[in-house]
């Protein structure tokens, strides 16, 4: 048999550090084993999906030396790799699927779904699908689709018993069938869910084993289930230990930097941070913590993968970094400094916003320090203001995430103009407004333009430095962060 690993992103967003890290071990257990690695784009949601962060995807992992053997940019043999462009292979088995009666049409509409979930929310029950649609009539059925009503298309759930599945890591699984939901296969708008598409992907592209987080398990009777519909055979299932923020809860943007960009944005080295993704969830057979790629290649076996959620510390990570920058010669210094000062465009773009406002060459070292490096120091006294109360300079950095989040274009105009907005909407002179986000970005009240600033720098880091803030102010409890989100909900709504 030959060796068939996947790694597949949605490409919704800024590259995830935990792609990085379950590429990773695919990429090292294929490559091992001489077979290969797959990358696949699951771009089954078409409102948040963008080509531009399936570029961005990819140009993260070649970075990292995580480069693949098939995949939407060189293509296969079991192409394409892109969700979007098998549509009609997802609607052919899904027409089969419903014919042998292993999946069914659903009319019901949001507010009917809304309903039953409170009401079995009131009854202290799991919210699921009720299965008010699974008896219809072939009849009923298509007079429902000749009346154009939406629909979309459901799993079939067996209504006793339980769905028993193998992993390599924990060994037998039992989930009693009554605890999966009937799980939606087809959207209405004719895309498939990632559930159905990655089960369908993993078959077609004769994938053998699986390396996902851990996150994964609970789906795995849906998975199981849509194979055995088929008559397929599973793949070697291994869930890794997620990655874990310093209070052990799920590694998340909102606590801690979690892209790629922003690390190599900061000076890390894609060599420091493979080797120490590699410990998250392995440990080498004599205990070392410092190893190339290939030696973890080499050494890699499933059997010392750990199932304890490993700690991601940024300070661990940082001594790492330290250690194999010491270990460059001076020329490899020298000219991996360049690549990162230079190689992405950054220092030409600042130097552009620079030149107008220089009257000695030393100038600019004192001025735009902030854009090169991620050392910014904040305290509560940072963000005292005539006007404006720290609950007040926390609130436009909590919405100025979400804000930054939303935007198609990351143009410093664009940044304007939606900045002004929230500022009407929060009721705030814009002066005020842009107050706790210069000293966020700049670690002072005065800089070089805000929004050119923000553009140079990025989403990643941008974000990393408004999280910072916050904490700085005290940080937000679940609590407030509740209640800011329904605000900014209402905002938006």
């Amino acid at each position: 048999m030959t060796i068939r690993t996947r790694v597949a992103p949605s490409p919704t967003g800024l590259p995830h550090l935990g792609t990085a890290y379950v590429a990773l071990f695919n990429r090292a257990f294929a490559h091992q084993n001489s077979g290969k690695f797959v990358l696949r784009m699951e771009d089954t949601d078409v409102e948040r999906s963008s080509l531009e962060s399936d570029q961005a995807i990819q140009v993260a992992l070649r970075w990292l030396g995580l480069d693949w053997d098939e995949g939407p940019d060189i293509g296969g043999t079991h192409g394409p790799y892109r969700c979007s462009e098998r549509l009609s292979i997802y609607h052919d088995l899904i027409a089969e699927l419903v014919a042998i009666g292993g999946a069914f049409y659903c009319f019901c509409t949001k507010d009917r779904l809304d309903t039953v979930r409170a009401s079995q929310r009131q009854q202290g029950l799991v919210p699921k699908y009720d299965g008010h649609c699974i008896g219809l009539s072939s009849q009923e059925i298509q007079t429902e689709i000749e009346n154009g009503t939406p629909h979309v298309i459901r799993l079939k759930i067996p209504t006793e018993g339980s769905c028993v599945f193998h992993d390599t890591l924990r060994g037998t699984i039992e989930i009693p069938w009554g605890q999966v939901d009937m799980q939606v296969l087809l959207k209405s708008d004719r895309f498939p869910t990632y559930h159905f598409a990655a089960s369908v992907d993993d078959h077609l592209m004769e994938i053998s084993h699986i390396f996902r987080g851990e996150e994964w398990l609970s789906s795995c009777p849906k998975h199981q289930l849509i194979y055995s519909y088929f008559g397929w055979e599973q793949p070697e299932l291994i869930h890794l230990p997620l990655l874990r923020n310093p209070d052990h809860s799920k590694i998340s943007k909102r606590k801690q930097s979690t892209s790629i960009n922003y690390f190599r944005r900061c000076g890390y080295l894609p060599d420091a941070l493979l080797n120490y993704l590699a410990t998250m969830g392995f440990s080498m057979p004599d205990e070392r913590e410092m190893f190339s790629y290939q030696e973890f290649q080499e050494a890699f076996t499933p059997s010392r993968v750990s199932t304890s959620g490993p700690v991601f510390d940024i300070a661990k990570l940082s001594w790492l970094n330290g250690q194999y920058i010491r270990n460059l010669s001076h020329s490899e210094f020298k000219e991996k400094l360049g690549d990162w000062a230079f190689g992405d465009g950054r220092a030409d773009a600042i130097l552009r916003v620079m030149q107008d406002r220089t009257e000695r060459f030393d100038d600019v070292f004192a001025q735009a320090d902030y854009l090169l490096g991620e050392r910014i120091t904040l305290t509560a006294d940072s963000f005292n203001h005539k006007k404006l109360s720290s609950e007040d300079c926390v609130r436009v950095l909590y919405f100025s995430q979400f804000l930054l989040e939303q935007l198609h274009e990351w143009k410093s105009e664009v940044i304007s103009e939606a900045f002004k907005k929230l500022a009407t909407k929060l009721d705030l002179k814009f002066r005020d407004f842009l107050f706790p986000l210069f000293v966020a970005i700049s670690g002072r009240s005065v800089s070089l333009p805000l929004f050119d600033s923000i553009q140079i720098l990025g989403l990643d880091v941008v974000h990393a430095r408004l999280r910072s803030a916050i904490h700085a102010l005290g940080g937000v409890s679940k609590k407030i962060a509740k209640r800011l989100d329904a605000e900014w909900h209402q905002h938006t709504s």
